[in-house]
């Protein structure tokens, strides 16, 4: 995927695995590459600038396979920020959509 489309989607991305559940930084990671690739070094930064923005907290919890880890969660402003960015995501890709048709890319 181009770097810029990446970049623009990636806090809908963050707040989105945030919604479900609360993550520490890797599990982030792991759970957004699932889909698209990213780096740790592209998360860190983000999950910053999100918690500097009041969209996120964070929290220490206990692990049992190692170090305590540092675990983000929505607050009330990333809720409804996410549910913003979700609605806007969706009208902006079928928009898209009915630009290109119902082809799948491969022309």
């Amino acid at each position: 995927m181009d770097k810029q489309m990446k970049k623009g989607v990636l806090d809908l991305c963050v707040l989105s695995v945030l919604s479900e559940e609360d993550c520490y930084g890797y599990q982030l990671v792991e759970k957004i590459s699932a889909a698209i690739e990213i780096s740790e070094g592209t998360i860190y930064p983000l999950l910053k600038r999100l918690q500097k923005e009041g969209l996120l907290a964070s929290y220490i919890r206990e692990s049992s396979e190692g170090p305590a880890r540092k675990y983000y969660k929505l607050t009330p402003e990333g809720i409804t920020k996410c549910k913003r960015l979700r609605k806007k995501w969706f009208e902006f890709y079928n928009g898209v959509n009915k630009l290109l048709g119902r082809g799948n890319g491969d022309e």
